[in-house]
């Protein structure tokens, strides 16, 4: 039995708490650029190595040309961080960050217009 006891407290020590790895992260949308959007967002680190944003299903963009989900920090969107297309205007979505991209490097998440490089919508992430 303490050899067991012994295992537990030596796994926690060098892993850490389990729950640690699969922290989650979420924020509100908030409009830019004269643009209206709201809703949530959700964030999850998988036990791979990537992540899951997930839009809630409030979310709502009043609609520009070639709009796109990505990462940025302190009021600056990072272009490689760029997730791809958002798939619609509204309602519940979800993409994957891979393993290369580490999110907790950013403090926002944006939706950014790529033809005239401006925001859409940034939440603030927490």
């Amino acid at each position: 039995m303490r050899n067991i006891i012994t295992a537990a407290i030596t796994a926690f020590l060098i892993v850490g708490p389990v729950t640690a790895a699969f922290a989650n992260t979420s924020g509100t949308f908030t409009g830019a650029s004269n643009h209206v959007t709201t809703g949530g967002v959700t964030i999850t680190k998988n036990a791979d190595g990537t992540a899951t944003v997930t839009f809630d299903s409030s979310f709502s963009l009043d609609g520009a040309p070639d709009p796109r989900v990505g990462f940025g920090k302190d009021g600056t969107f990072i272009n490689a961080s760029d997730l791809g297309v958002l798939k619609k205007l509204d309602g519940a979505q979800s993409y994957v960050v891979p393993a290369s991209l580490s999110i907790d490097d950013y403090n926002e998440l944006y939706i950014w217009c790529l033809k005239f490089a401006v925001p859409l919508g940034v939440a603030q992430l927490n």
